[in-house]
């Protein structure tokens, strides 16, 4: 293969994709808020933080805190009522194990939901937030270090470093702001019906379609 430029899926050793907006069609946090009826205020941070207007750990937080005292069983409706795959998510998924990829699954988001992510689709490993919970309630704060932008590009490249993956052997999906830096790690970026910021500066933007329209240029063998 050419060191630069991949031409089928199994030319990559990793794949890294986003959670929210991404491998998924919603922002659990934006739905979680809901059911505590502060779903206009959190999306409002929501989409600022992901256009890159405002800081993203201090988005976060403030959004977090805005779920204190809420019920996790919140969470499970979230997940069972609300959370949809992204269309071609899973043939996608599916290609890319069969190819050989280690999967991962790196997100902004709440390890609740990547975990189960994670069991659902068989990816190799999961990064994310952990809310904290007390007493069966969201205390309105995350347990130890943020996966903030900076985060997730690290994890992405140490995972790389794990599978002897080189630059042009990753390929990174994703939608936001707090993207940027993991895509920045690896030599093919995928912009999925990401805001402008994020498309302006990606290898392969996708706004027609699913995520295997992936496969529509770097098809399985």
């Amino acid at each position: 293969m050419s060191a630069t430029q991949p031409k089928k899926l199994s030319d990559f050793r990793l794949l890294a994709m986003d959670m929210d907006s991404t491998l998924i069609t919603i922002e659990c946090i934006d739905e979680i808020a809901d059911y505590v009826g502060k779903k206009p205020e959190v999306a409002a941070v929501t989409a600022a933080a992901m256009r890159g207007e405002i800081d993203w750990p201090t988005s976060l937080r403030q959004r977090v805190a805005l779920l204190a005292g809420l019920d996790q069983s919140a969470l499970e409706q979230v997940y069972e009522q609300r959370l949809r795959l992204s269309p071609g998510a899973e043939p996608l998924i599916a290609a890319a194990k069969r190819a050989g990829l280690f999967t991962l699954l790196v997100s902004g988001g709440f390890t609740f939901f990547t975990y189960r992510l994670k069991q659902r689709l068989g990816l190799d490993a999961a990064f994310s937030n952990e809310l904290e919970i007390i007493d069966g309630k969201l205390t309105g704060r995350v347990i130890g270090p943020l996966c903030d932008a900076d985060a997730k590009a690290q994890h992405v490249q140490a995972t790389a470093t794990q599978q002897a993956a080189s630059r042009e052997q990753i390929m990174v999906i994703g939608d936001g702001a707090n993207d940027l830096k993991m895509m920045a790690v690896a030599g093919t970026s995928v912009a999925y019906y990401a805001k402008p910021v994020v498309q302006a500066q990606a290898t392969l933007t996708i706004n027609e379609g699913g995520l295997d329209e992936v496969l529509r240029h770097y098809p399985a063998d």
